[in-house]
Formats: C-alpha cells, structure tokens, sequence
C-alpha cells in the first residue's frame, strides 16, 4: 500500500512544466518573458499561439481546448489517466522521494505561524463542464470574457457544487485550493465552502494582480465586477475581516491599500479596524459606498468617480 501512497504536493514541488515538456520533447514553444508559448501538445491544434505555459507559476492553460492546471494536469491528460495515476508516474520518472509517515502527520508551524493542518492545500481535480455563459452571470454584470477568465460559472455536475455557480479560489501562488458555490435559487446557504477550507489564509484573485496599488473589497462578484469595470488590482477577503496571514499577504505585495467595503455598518466599521491594522505599514485609503450599496452594484463610472481615477 505505502508503494502506491503519493504526495501531490511533494510531486508538485519536485517537478517543473518545463522538465516535462522536455520529456515529451515539446520543444517548439516559443518564450515569452517567463511564458511559453505554441501550439497545444494536448489536442494537437492548429492555433500557435493557444498554449501557454508559466514557467514562474509552474502552471498552463490551453484557450482553445480549455486544459488548464499544474504539472500532474498535464500529465494527466497527456497521458489520458487520472490525476493520481499522473502523480505516480512523476513520482517514479523524476525518483521523487516521500516524507516518512511520522513527518506526514506533524503539524509543526510553518513561517507564516501556521501550522501545516491548517494551510488549504492544493485540489488534485479541476470542475469539468462549467458554463460562463449562465444567465446568472449576466445578470450580476459579468461577461462571457470575465468569467472565463475568473473561471466562474454554472456547475450541473455531482458533488458540492451541483446547481451552483462554482467559483474557482487559488492561492497566493495561483494554485487552486478550493470552490466556492454560490446558491441561485435562494436556498441555504447563499455560499457553500469546502469543509476544513481556511479563508484566512487566502486573499481571492491575488494571484491575478499586479503593481503596488490594490485594491480590498469584501466578495467575490465584488472582485470581479470591480476588476471588470476597472481593470485594476483588486482583492477580496471573503468577508469582512482580516486575518493576520491575509494582512501579511497585503504588506508583502502593495505599498498603497484602498478599502473599498460595503455601504453597510458593518462594512465602514471593518474598514476602519482594517486601516488601524495597517496605517504605520502601507498607504491606506478608505472609500465610502454609498449606503446600502456594495461595489458589485456600482457602475464603472460611479467606481472612478470615488476613487478617484
């Protein structure tokens, strides 16, 4: 049993996109700044310009055959088996070796003051079959480009998040760690989290951004309507409280803060305990919502016109 025992994120971390496109020899992808770029190994398209690999994040998307993940993705539908089995052959092609047993199971705190049972580890699957053309999505004012570029959409298929619009969550490296559901037929509840999944410890669309200057809002749509209409660095807490790891997150990646939380009590108190967290640390700036309104409702030009920009 220990033989067939893996450790996805051991494999993972041992093994790179660009060791196993060597082995492959896929060797006509052209790069771009840390991209690789060409034709798809995958569905053997035509397009030269449909698959992408990113060598920093070790992760790759195919935009016309949909394939996207890590390395054990890749693998796995190169080689048409399952995401376990892909592990497997990683683990003996590249001789990657496994934590003993006893050290699988310590919990010791990692740098960041968390322990190991307490970090979301990365998914061994990805949804197939979402639909971001639900009309859900265009009634929260999300096109069919946002959605697909946030990976959000209409799950009809088994499991958690069957009849919900799944909304895909990665970490600050850009792997996917969980998904959210969120209920549209009014039952409960309005959002449905993996059990054992640690929001605290992930800052939504992170790993998405760019530059000093971010943006904080509380939800999800308000993310992305956000980023949609402004085409800024936008993050979310998935709530309206900071953890200490998602404090740190911010400090490691912006020199300026804009809280832009919701037109509710409970959103200007949230900002204000916020911005006594992080004054002395980062620029910090605090929108006012409108009262009753979250940034998901507002247009693109009452957005700019209350931040300024």
């Amino acid at each position: 049993m220990q033989d067939n025992w893996v450790d996805f994120k051991a494999v993972k971390a041992a093994v790179s996109m660009q060791a196993v496109l060597d082995r492959y020899q896929i060797n006509w992808l052209r790069k771009k700044k840390d991209e690789l770029q060409g034709r798809c190994p995958i569905h053997q398209g035509e397009g030269e310009n449909a698959f992408h690999v990113h060598l920093t994040k070790n992760v790759f998307n195919c935009f016309s055959c949909k394939a996207r993940g890590n390395v054990l993705d890749f693998v796995a539908a190169m080689e048409k088996c399952s995401v376990r089995d892909a592990a497997l052959k990683l683990q003996t092609w590249y001789s990657v070796t496994q934590p003993a047993a006893a050290d699988v199971a310590k919990t010791e705190p990692s740098e960041s003051g968390v322990g190991e049972s307490d970090v979301n580890k990365p998914l061994a699957f990805q949804l197939k079959g979402i639909d971001h053309t639900h009309p859900y999505l265009a009634e929260r004012g999300i096109t069919k480009e946002t959605a697909e570029s946030f990976g959000v959409g209409y799950f009809g298929g088994k499991g958690s998040m069957h009849g919900r619009i799944a909304i895909p969550i990665h970490n600050e490296r850009g792997e996917l760690v969980a998904y959210a559901g969120r209920a549209i037929d009014g039952s409960e509840p309005r959002y449905k989290l993996p059990v054992g999944f640690h929001k605290g410890q992930v800052l939504y669309n992170l790993h998405r951004v760019s530059g000093q200057e971010g943006i904080v809002v509380e939800g999800f749509f308000d993310c992305i309507n956000v980023s949609q209409s402004l085409n800024r660095s936008v993050v979310a807490l998935m709530g309206s409280s900071l953890s200490e790891h998602q404090k740190r997150l911010l400090l490691q990646r912006f020199s300026k803060v804009t809280l832009l939380l919701d037109g509710d009590a409970a959103g200007r108190e949230a900002a204000e305990a916020i911005t006594a967290r992080l004054l002395r640390k980062v620029h910090v700036q605090i929108v006012d919502v409108p009262d009753g309104k979250q940034p998901d409702q507002l247009s693109g030009d009452e957005l700019s016109a209350l931040l300024g920009k």
